[in-house]
């Protein structure tokens, strides 16, 4: 899912992504896309399939109630109401699973979502402009900003040595980069 479109617009959120059906009954294998999987794959709560460009929910497909969660290896098994057999699992293949922004729990002091970074000032700690964050990488032990500098772009490692302060509302990012990291 674009993590760069506009709050407004981003009525959901990516929490997981369908990798394959296990087994005969229904049951999926889901990778996990969010870090209180405890809170979204748990009996009751109410997921939507993204449509083939994981953007919003496929209006073709009916809301998913989770029926059951299991851990599996580095994923999860669910399986969801109405979904009681491979070939009704195998619609699923390969679809993001979403939910509502005002169905997940208050963010913890000093959290944010990877989506709002995108278009976010980044200033130094000295108060010079750096640029702009034009995405976000997830990758290895630590998450990169790309951002765009009158030179072109650079990666921020987005680590606290790092980035000293997010203001979201704000729009706007406090870097302390180490020597070398912005040229």
């Amino acid at each position: 899912m674009p993590d760069h479109l506009p709050d407004h617009l981003r009525d959901h959120l990516v929490v997981g992504h369908v990798t394959k059906p296990h087994g005969i009954t229904g049951e999926l294998r889901v990778q996990p896309l969010t870090d209180h999987p405890g809170d979204v794959f748990a009996p009751g709560v109410v997921l939507r399939a993204g449509d083939a460009a994981g953007v919003a929910p496929d209006p073709d497909l009916p809301p998913l109630r989770v029926a059951g969660v299991r851990p599996f290896q580095r994923a999860v098994l669910v399986t969801f109401g109405g979904v009681e057999d491979r070939s009704a699992a195998e619609l699923l293949r390969g679809r993001d699973l979403l939910i509502e922004r005002d169905r997940l729990p208050p963010l913890a002091e000093g959290e944010v979502f990877l989506h709002q970074l995108p278009g976010l000032e980044v200033h130094t700690t000295a108060g010079a402009r750096v640029g702009e964050v034009i995405e976000v990488y997830e990758v290895g032990p630590t998450d990169l900003l790309e951002v765009r500098t009158a030179g072109g772009t650079v990666l921020v490692p987005f680590i606290g040595a790092i980035v000293r302060e997010v203001d979201v509302a704000g729009r706007r990012i406090v870097i302390d980069p180490p020597d070398g990291l912005l040229e």
